[in-house]
């Protein structure tokens, strides 16, 4: 990953329907999405000058808009924004990248009322190579002191910026603790996620993962789903606790960032890089590129 702030690098962002210069590219302090968390945003990776399931993310982002009520104020436009995330990536010379297309609410009001400031949209992209360092021989993970809230208390299908608290606050203590990341319980003491990534489980020879009723539900994870059958293995949606992982055989980790990424590591549990995760990746790529 480049050493350069991200407010000091060359290039174009696309902002509300122009192309701006990348450091030019800038709002007021006094925005409601920085102060009351009100943006939803998407992470998308384009490979071979082909963004992966960019029409899926477009439709997740359109999702997320109208569950913060920013429908109501911004066009909702999947065709225009998928356009505006090939030609950002082409404006600046990527064939690989990763991009990131966000909604959030600006200046032109401020309060707990977030429709008195209006939706604004932009459209970034830049070099990104492996989200996990060391990650092809596997990331280590511990519990979470954070859990995930029960779906009635946040908008959790929504990729909203404001919820991402507590995930980097786990994702500190996992790295103070000398992990890579955390697995993060939810309120019934249940598996649900890692800090930015999905989990999957290979036990007696199932594959396995939490369903997401209180969590996002992962375009990679989504992914995964469709390959497993591919390479010959059954998959399945169910209650995980930590004491299955334990019995796991393989485990890994999904999303745009992070693709498939090996776990050998969850607090002193250790897993080999096995079979399923090897061919999960060689699907991966293949579906990818």
């Amino acid at each position: 990953m480049s050493t350069i702030p991200f407010d000091q690098r060359d290039g174009w962002i696309w902002l509300d329907g122009e192309f701006v210069p990348w450091k030019e590219a800038t709002v007021n302090v006094i925005n409601h999405g920085l102060h009351y968390g009100s943006s939803v945003f998407e992470g998308m990776r384009m490979y071979n000058g082909k963004i992966f399931k960019n029409r899926e993310h477009m439709e997740r982002l359109a999702l997320s808009a109208k569950m913060l009520d920013m429908d109501q104020d911004i066009e909702i436009d999947i065709e225009g924004w998928m356009k505006a995330a090939i030609e950002t990536c082409e404006k600046n010379n990527l064939h690989d990248a990763y991009i990131r297309p966000i909604i959030w609410r600006g200046s032109e009001g401020m309060g707990v009322d977030a429709r008195v400031a209006k939706p604004h949209m932009a459209i970034a992209a830049w070099s990104w190579g492996k989200y996990f360092s060391g990650g092809a021989d596997g990331i280590s993970l511990i519990t979470a002191p954070w859990k995930k809230a029960p779906p009635s208390c946040t908008p959790y299908q929504a990729k909203c910026g404001g919820l991402y608290v507590t995930n980097s606050l786990n994702k500190h203590y996992a790295v103070d603790k000398g992990y890579t990341d955390v697995v993060v319980l939810d309120w019934r003491g249940q598996v649900a996620e890692s800090s930015g990534a999905n989990i999957f489980a290979v036990i007696d020879g199932v594959l396995k993962t939490p369903v997401a009723d209180c969590f996002l539900n992962g375009i990679t994870r989504q992914t995964a789903l469709e390959l497993a059958p591919i390479i010959g293995v059954t998959a399945e949606e169910c209650v995980l606790m930590l004491e299955d992982l334990e019995k796991a055989s393989e485990v890994f980790v999904t999303g745009t960032a992070a693709e498939i990424t090996p776990v050998s590591k969850i607090n002193e549990t250790e897993y080999k890089v096995g079979p399923v995760t090897l061919a999960m990746q060689e699907a991966y790529v293949k579906a990818t590129h």
